[in-house]
């Protein structure tokens, strides 16, 4: 355990509450663009960095918060393991503390679990000057409310996470991507279809025209698979899959109009909205860039049971995520004020008032 940066950190904290300074909890910084503008005083994180402990027979970690996505990942992959929700980088030296901040997970997270279902346990300071342990290292640690899976997308709102433990996985003994040409609406059918079936199937893409399936594990699974799908293989999967949606370097994510994130169900028709859309995870993400005003793009995720987040680009002073009911705001503020009474951690990144 890193005792001294700990300590030092934890008198940062103290010292910001004495005077009543706000701090921005900062690692590479790769995030900083997601969310509503930061402010308060900079306290970097990225020292806080290194392996903690990782069990490799156990599918395992422990890292401390600082240590950045490539370094944790080439450990895993020396071991023939990954992270299985696929967290996007978004730039250079992101970290896996900004990661699981965020709550971001990549391709594999309808068939792998998300950020916060791979998180067993972390340990934060907390905005009383505390250093907190919630969770462990094994799968069913938790009796009472899960309080390690709540800092998974709490934006460092809640607390400075500190280390992380995580579920990793064995990686796939073979993949293979399938193309078609399809319509939106037609790929929102077959992905829905597909996942009611017990096909292996990894990751799924539609960018406007054509319809992306990857397949993952046993090679004679995924012979029997494709031969149900259908389509033609991709010959540079793994950078389609990790630059151009991942890291979202395809064209889609390219251009003036800000980016939005639409969570909504898998089976919702293809919306109605001048522009661009891409989809992901068998049709409940939904990206979309155009000219749409912010309250017609919320009102349409509304109506189809879902909700938007303003992910890149456009007013990063206003709303960015969707505004909560009264009863659920009231919870996220009697959340901060338990975590961090003095609200100096983060304070508006999520929403004005927190």
């Amino acid at each position: 355990m890193n005792h001294d940066l700990t300590e030092s950190l934890q008198a940062r904290v103290s010292a910001a509450i004495a005077a009543g300074a706000p701090l921005e909890i900062r690692g590479s910084g790769s995030k900083r663009g997601l969310g509503r503008t930061p402010s308060g005083e900079p306290l970097e994180m990225a020292g806080h960095a290194g392996i903690v402990n990782y069990q490799p027979k156990e599918l395992v970690v422990t890292v401390r918060c600082g240590t950045t996505l490539e370094t944790l990942e080439a450990t895993l992959a020396e071991q023939g393991q990954l992270l299985p929700f696929e967290p996007p980088r978004l730039g250079p030296d992101a970290t896996i503390g900004g990661a699981i901040a965020c709550g971001l997970s990549g391709p594999a997270r309808p068939y792998a679990g998300a950020a916060r279902d791979l998180v067993l346990g972390v340990r934060i300071l907390n905005g009383r000057g505390q250093v907190l342990r919630f969770g462990g290292e094994v799968m069913k640690n938790v009796a009472g409310y899960d309080l390690s899976r709540l800092m998974t997308g709490a934006y460092g709102t809640l607390g400075l996470l500190l280390e992380v433990s995580l579920k990793v996985m064995p990686l796939p003994a073979a993949q293979r991507t399938l193309v078609q040409e399809q319509s939106p609406s037609e790929a929102i059918r077959l992905m829905n279809a597909w996942a009611g079936a017990p096909l292996p199937i990894t990751a799924t893409c539609h960018d406007g025209a054509r319809l992306y399936i990857r397949l993952a594990g046993a090679e004679a699974a995924i012979a029997q698979a494709a031969k149900t799908i259908g389509g033609e293989t991709l010959a540079d999967q793994d950078n389609f899959w990790r630059a151009q949606i991942r890291e979202q370097g395809h064209d889609f994510f390219t251009g003036e109009p800000p980016l939005w994130r639409l969570s909504l169900p898998s089976t919702a028709a293809h919306l109605d909205l001048p522009g661009n859309q891409l989809l992901e995870w068998g049709g409940a993400q939904r990206w979309y860039r155009g000219e749409a005003a912010m309250p017609t793009i919320r009102a349409v995720a509304t109506m189809a049971g879902g909700h938007a987040t303003l992910f890149r680009g456009g007013d990063r002073d206003g709303e960015v995520f969707q505004p909560l009911t009264p009863p659920l705001m009231a919870i996220h503020r009697n959340l901060k004020q338990a975590f961090d009474p003095p609200g100096l951690l983060n304070p508006g990144r999520l929403f004005a008032e927190l």
